[in-house]
């Protein structure tokens, strides 16, 4: 290693430079056999986790030093100091809406929010505890899905509103039971009606590196966000307002796009009039519908599009007694079955 040593120099004794270099390939040489060894509800303390290994004790997530692993820590209650709560937990879907490093200020993708963006194309496993300090519950081993991640608007912990990335993971051997529910979650036993804002359609051109997302994850779609900030603008032209619902299921919230409680329209917006977005959005609105009807028997179906459907497709709708609204130039047409 060392290539040949002056006739003087014993070959039995290695300065420090040399001795450090050898316990830096020893070092090497465990990180590529060292094997996960805990099991799905192990709790354990999460200094003695990083001493076996490696990775920071301190933020949400961590690199292991030890493993080819990510570790990500989820505290809802400890979050909601920095606005994690609002969008981070269980989804209706099985996935885990996880909210990235960073308390105050926008987001970024640099340290652990980009170890996570390119978890996936590096075969790099995603492991989720649930954090009570100074205790961890391993929930289990998760990649990210489809779309990797999603930007959204959060207050921080200064209280001002700042641009959020929040990932979307999926299980790949995990219990997400062992997930701590979301305290805003727990506490909502019945559908609530609030005020509806326009999403930000602008959140598209977010200043960060966007190139570092593959275009088809994309999916902050300033297409679908000026629909419906259109779509409410209409309605309060007309003295229909659209309001906000958030509905308590499983465990989770459902939230369709916009709520018209004056007509009881339960709206779901998509993008596109291709096949695979109005399929979606029938099978979304149906659902959220179906639950919001524990708040008023009347609430009806309706999906929001940039234009007209297919005829087969708006026969569908008909027979599923869906209303559909259409973009038509400056206007909107709603028909209805």
């Amino acid at each position: 290693m060392y290539g040949t040593l002056p006739a003087d120099t014993t070959r039995w004794f290695l300065d420090d430079s040399q001795a450090n270099a050898v316990r830096l390939r020893l070092a090497q040489t465990s990180t590529t056999s060292r094997e996960w060894s805990l099991e799905i509800g192990d709790t354990v303390r999460r200094r003695l986790l990083h001493r076996q290994y490696g990775g920071g004790q301190q933020g949400g997530i961590s690199t292991s030093a030890q493993t080819p692993d990510i570790f990500i820590f989820t505290n809802p209650a400890r979050g909601s100091r920095y606005g994690y709560d609002l969008l981070e937990g269980l989804q209706p879907d099985g996935s885990f809406a996880y909210t990235d490093e960073g308390q105050s200020g926008h987001q970024e993708f640099t340290r652990g929010n980009k170890a996570l963006l390119n978890a996936a194309d590096e075969g790099r496993v995603i492991r989720v505890f649930n954090a009570s300090p100074p205790y961890a519950t391993y929930v289990g081993a998760f990649t990210t899905g489809d779309p990797v991640c999603t930007i959204h608007q959060i207050p921080g912990a200064d209280g001002e509103m700042r641009r959020a990335i929040i990932f979307n993971l999926v299980p790949l051997d995990a219990k997400p039971e062992l997930l701590s529910p979301v305290p805003g979650q727990t506490r909502m036993l019945e559908p609530q009606v609030s005020r509806w804002d326009p999403p930000d359609a602008s959140d598209i051109s977010v200043p960060v590196d966007l190139s570092a997302i593959p275009p088809g994850d994309r999916v902050v779609s300033r297409v679908e966000f000026q629909l419906q900030a259109d779509f409410g603008h209409w309605l309060r032209e007309r003295g229909t307002p659209p309001s906000r619902l958030r509905l308590p299921v499983a465990g989770t919230i459902l939230e369709p796009d916009m709520y018209v409680e004056s007509r009881g329209w339960v709206v779901e917006a998509k993008k596109s009039t291709a096949r695979e977005y109005v399929r979606m959005a029938i099978g979304q609105v149906l659902d959220y519908t179906r639950h919001a009807r524990r708040l008023d028997a009347k609430v009806a179906p309706m999906i929001l599009l940039p234009g007209r459907t297919e005829p087969d497709l708006r026969d569908l709708t008909v027979e599923l007694g869906i209303s559909v609204a259409a973009r038509d130039g400056d206007t909107f047409e709603v028909v209805h079955p």
